[in-house]
């Protein structure tokens, strides 16, 4: 997946500033699909030398115009296009996984402060999906036209209260390893989350 194709999705439901645009990237598209505002600008200029936005120049008073992005039917063409192709499954690239994987070779306390830190960056985003599905769908139910961002919103708090789960696990693992110099066996409730039998 490109920058390009994200936009053309968040265009998919309704003309857009570019201002717009990187504030619906910071609340919710943003979450699955990282980019700075700078980077939007630029994906912006080249969709529109393809030919699959168009800008419309908004005269405003008192304060700068400003464009507000459409899609073209070249554009609507581009993203069913995209859409249509099967998507890759997510790799996960993240060096505290490396650490940790190295666990003998490394200082154990600056990494149970990074541990410590994640758990509170997941807990901060479960909670942060959790408002906006209260304020979005009070009722855990939406229409048609809004039901893949009610999905997408669902996958991601399972997302985060899973790696949340996981970093209180690693953190007990950890201080095991400190009380001891023998064998460190997870307890029978983290077997269960995990399916383990071992």
């Amino acid at each position: 997946m490109a920058l390009g194709d994200a936009i053309l999705a968040c265009l998919t439901e309704r003309p857009m500033t570019g201002y717009e645009l990187a504030k619906t990237f910071d609340s919710s598209i943003g979450f699955f699909w990282k980019a700075d505002h700078q980077q939007i600008y630029r994906e912006l200029s080249k969709l529109r030398e393809r030919g699959h936005i168009h800008g419309r120049e908004v005269v405003q008073t008192g304060k700068p115009n400003k464009l507000v992005y459409t899609l073209t039917a070249e554009g609507k063409a581009a993203f069913r296009h995209w859409a249509a192709r099967p998507s890759t499954p997510a790799q996960i690239k993240d060096d505290l996984l490396i650490r940790i994987y190295a666990l003998d070779a490394v200082d154990v306390e600056p990494l149970r402060a990074d541990l410590m830190a994640r758990l509170e960056h997941h807990r901060d985003r479960y909670e942060r999906y959790e408002r906006i599905l209260k304020k979005r769908f009070p009722l855990n139910t939406a229409l048609p036209a809004d039901l893949g961002k009610l999905l997408g919103l669902r996958i991601g708090m399972r997302y985060e209260r899973m790696v949340a789960e996981w970093c209180e696990e690693a953190i007990t693992a950890l201080s095991a390893i400190q009380d001891t110099a023998n064998v460190v066996q997870l307890d029978a409730a983290t077997r269960e989350r995990t399916g383990s039998t071992e």
